[in-house]
């Protein structure tokens, strides 16, 4: 089985199955010591991690391809093969012999499947036989809880041109130490100064890493920290910080950082990557809305727990897993974490509040809100290097969409603000 490529196969049918099925987050069962990645060699894990994020992106166009074949629904597990047998066939044109076989071995071999073989090979040949499975079809299109809000916000074209960004695999960006000169090939810096890398990549193996001169942040996650510009010597705090890019950006600045979180093991990342870059920062795992900090600070980063709905090009896992109902409680708790991050400021010092969130009850309504209960803040201006004039709301907040830069890969979905309070 191993020698044709099934091992890595029929994990990613473990990981499709534990998302679709059991609507695990997908972050969850890759590091699941029982999950379907255990015991599996690093080019392995890769490959099957590759698989599944590819199915979940094109789950809606593989069922219309498959449905036409099928009297009615085979389990769950047969029908992941057959929708990750769809994606390798017409995205990513693998060979039709190997990738029929695998399926039908890989529902041989499962659990109540193998009475299904004579089905999947029936099916899968006539895939074959299809020129452009997917031609016309349009890209995937988010659940209605989500879509339907963003519609009435930006625009049917809009989030249209945000799913078809999202229909392709996310690029890796890099956020380099300032004065580091890395020669990745193929490499594009990005006028946000992030430099970007297309395709698949093995990141501890590119120029660089082992050297700390960089460390993966989306573009737009990065923006945060520019717009803050902590500056060196200044005393900051970066809340919610796991896992991390933004403490290392802002301790490269040479800020003194702090850097706090619920979550002891979401630090152990940040805190490997800071022996790694060689920069420092207090890390701290605490709940922010109760923490005590010594003395004021001249700076603080909030990067809020959110829907994460800006990120499912790097996730797509997420619209499978949730449903919207957790949105109240999040924007609640932002409330508090802006009113308490606010709290932690000296006279006249300045406050980013973010979050990774399409959606405006998590960004522009929550800087309205806390401007309302808060007289005297005001708001700075988001003016920096590759940000577009429209990217900038009528309240002086950022947002940035998946579609912007769709011609280099896209970005994720932010909301950010500045903040300044009174001197």
């Amino acid at each position: 089985m191993a020698g044709e490529g099934l091992l890595a196969r029929g994990a990613a049918v473990g990981l499709l199955n534990a998302v679709l099925g059991d609507g695990a987050l997908l972050a969850q069962v890759l590091v699941a010591a029982d999950g379907p990645l255990a015991g599996l060699t690093a080019s392995d894990r890769a490959r099957a991690q590759r698989l599944a994020l590819a199915v979940l992106r094109h789950v809606e166009q593989a069922d219309r391809v498959l449905d036409p074949h099928l009297r009615k629904k085979p389990p769950l597990s047969a029908r992941n093969v057959l929708r990750l047998a769809v994606v390798e066939l017409v995205v990513d044109g693998a060979a039709a012999h190997g990738v029929v076989n695998a399926a039908v071995n890989l529902v041989r071999h499962g659990n109540r499947t193998g009475h299904l073989t004579g089905l999947v090979n029936a099916v899968l040949r006539k895939v074959v036989d299809m020129p452009t499975p997917f031609a016309g079809m349009p890209a995937q299109r988010m659940p209605l809880w989500l879509r339907k809000p963003l519609v009435g916000v930006y625009g049917r074209d809009v989030v249209s041109a945000i799913e078809a960004v999202q229909g392709g695999p996310a690029p890796v960006d890099l956020t380099l130490k300032p004065g580091a000169v890395v020669d990745i090939p193929g490499a594009e810096v990005l006028p946000g100064g992030s430099l970007r890398i297309t395709g698949p990549v093995q990141v501890s193996n590119l120029p660089g890493y082992a050297d700390g001169l960089w460390w993966v942040q989306d573009a737009a996650a990065a923006l945060a920290v520019r717009l803050l510009a902590p500056a060196r010597g200044e005393k900051v705090a970066d809340l919610c910080a796991a896992p991390g890019g933004k403490t290392l950006q802002m301790a490269a600045a040479g800020a003194l950082v702090t850097a706090i979180d619920i979550s002891e093991p979401r630090l152990a990342r940040l805190r490997t990557n800071l022996v790694r870059t060689g920069l420092s920062a207090k890390v701290i795992a605490a709940d922010v809305l109760h923490w005590q900090p010594e003395g004021p600070f001249d700076a603080v980063l909030l990067d809020a727990p959110c829907s994460a709905t800006g990120t499912v090009r790097r996730h797509p896992d997420l619209p499978f897993v949730k449903d919207g109902s957790e949105l109240a409680d999040l924007t609640a708790l932002q409330a508090q974490m802006l009113d308490r991050a606010l709290a932690l400021l000296r006279p006249g010092g300045r406050m980013v509040y973010c979050t990774c969130s399409l959606l405006p009850e998590e960004g522009e309504a929550q800087l309205a809100a806390v401007l309302a209960r808060q007289p005297g803040l005001v708001v700075v201006r988001p003016d920096l290097p590759g940000v577009a004039a429209e990217w900038i709301t009528p309240g002086g907040g950022l947002r940035l969409r998946p579609d912007y830069w769709a011609e280099k890969g896209g970005m994720d979905g932010f909301f950010m603000a500045m903040l300044q309070t009174p001197a």
